[in-house]
C-alpha cells in the first residue's frame, strides 16, 4: 500500500461494514430488551484514572498528554470506564444497574503477531446483583444476542478466577512465583505450567493439585472431582450451574477450572466465548464485585464484552462449514 495504516488496525468497506452493523443491530436489540441501557465513555481517560483500576494500566501503550500536563490513555477495555461512569454518575440509583455499549478499544501487541490493536467491542455490564444470579443473568443475555446475531455453535467457558490463586495461596507457592504460574495458565500454556510447578519446592501432593486443576474442564460432574483447598470454593459455579439450567441455556456452557483471565480486578466467575468454527476466543469478562467501591460506590458486578469483529469471523466460518457438508 502507498499509504499503509498502522499495524493492528484496518479499513473495513461497505460489504463488511453492513454485515457488521447487521450484527451489532441484532446484539443491541436483545441488551435492550433485557433492560441494559446504551452507554458511551470517552475514548480516552485520565492513568491515573485507569490505574484505579487496575495498576498494570499503568504500562498501557497508547499515552499522550494534555495541554495541562496529565497524561491520557486510550481505554484498552471498557470495564473499568464502565465502573467509573457507574460510580460517578449513578451514585444513588437503585440497583441493579443494567448498561451496555458498542465501542472501539485499544491494546498494544507485538509485532508480526496478526493481533488487532484497535478493536469493536459490544458488551454489557450488570452493577449491583450479586453471583451466581448475576452471573447466570449476563451468561443467557450474551448466549442469546449471539443466536440472534446468526451464530449457532457458540459456547461460553464458566470458570472462577479465584480458584486457583485460592490453590496457590492454600499450598504457600512463593509470592514471587505465582504471577508466572497465572500467567502461563491464561495462556494455556499447561506444559509450561507444569514445568515450573514441579521446578518448585512442593510436595508431590501439591504439584498434583497445581497441574490437575486446570484439566478439569466438561459438565458440571468435574465439580466433584475437584479435590483439595478448592473444593468448598466451588459452590457459587454449581448454583451458576443450576439457574443456567432452569433458564435452558446450560448445554451451551463448558465449566473450565483452569480459567483465568489477565485482567487483575476479576474476583470470582471468569466467562470465555468460544466458537468451534474458529480456533480463538470472541469474547470474555467476568466478575469484579471490588471495581466500582475504587471509584466511590462498592457494589457487585459482572460483565462480558465481544469482540464484533471476531464474532462476524464466526459467523462465516459457520456458513462456510454449513455449506461444505
Amino acid at each position: 500500500m502507498i499509504s499503509p495504516t498502522p499495524p493492528g488496525t484496518r479499513d473495513v468497506l461497505p460489504d463488511e461494514m453492513r454485515e457488521l452493523r447487521f450484527i451489532t443491530d441484532r446484539l443491541r436489540a436483545v441488551f435492550e430488551a433485557a433492560g441494559y441501557g446504551e452507554v458511551s465513555t470517552p475514548t480516552m481517560e485520565y492513568e491515573d484514572v485507569l490505574v484505579r483500576g487496575d495498576d498494570r494500566a499503568a504500562g498501557a501503550g497508547y499515552r499522550v498528554f494534555d495541554d495541562q500536563g496529565r497524561v491520557l490513555v486510550l481505554r484498552s477495555d471498557m470495564t473499568i470506564p464502565i465502573a467509573r461512569l457507574a460510580a460517578s454518575r449513578y451514585g444513588d440509583a437503585p440497583a441493579p444497574i443494567r448498561l451496555s455499549y458498542f465501542a472501539h478499544s485499544y491494546r498494544a501487541v507485538e509485532r508480526g503477531r496478526g493481533q488487532a490493536r484497535e478493536f469493536l467491542q459490544a458488551g454489557i455490564e450488570l452493577i449491583g446483583r450479586p453471583a451466581p444470579e448475576g452471573d447466570a443473568e449476563v451468561i443467557a443475555t450474551v448466549l442469546d444476542a449471539l443466536e440472534a446475531a446468526g451464530l449457532r455453535r457458540h459456547r461460553i467457558g464458566l470458570g472462577d478466577g479465584s480458584l486457583y490463586r485460592t490453590l496457590l495461596a492454600s499450598l504457600d507457592v512463593p509470592l514471587e512465583e505465582r504471577m508466572p504460574l497465572l500467567e502461563a495458565l491464561s495462556r494455556r500454556d499447561l506444559v509450561g505450567l507444569e514445568s515450573r510447578v514441579r521446578g518448585l519446592d512442593l510436595s508431590e501432593r501439591a504439584c498434583e493439585l497445581l497441574t490437575r486443576l486446570p484439566t478439569l474442564r466438561g459438565g458440571p460432574e468435574i465439580l466433584d472431582r475437584a479435590d483439595g483447598p478448592v473444593a468448598a470454593a466451588l459452590d457459587d459455579l454449581r448454583a451458576c450451574h443450576e439457574l443456567l439450567v432452569e433458564r435452558g441455556v446450560a448445554d451451551r456452557v463448558i465449566l473450565d477450572l483452569g480459567l483465568v483471565r489477565e485482567l487483575g480486578y476479576y474476583t470470582g466467575a471468569v466467562f470465555e466465548v468460544y466458537d468451534p468454527a474458529v480456533g480463538f476466543a470472541i469474547g470474555g469478562g467476568g466478575r469484579y464485585d471490588d471495581l466500582l467501591g475504587r471509584f466511590g460506590r462498592a457494589l457487585p458486578a459482572c460483565g462480558l464484552a465481544l469482540d464484533v469483529q471476531r464474532v462476524h469471523v464466526a459467523g462465516a466460518e459457520e456458513e462456510r462449514l454449513d455449506d461444505g457438508r
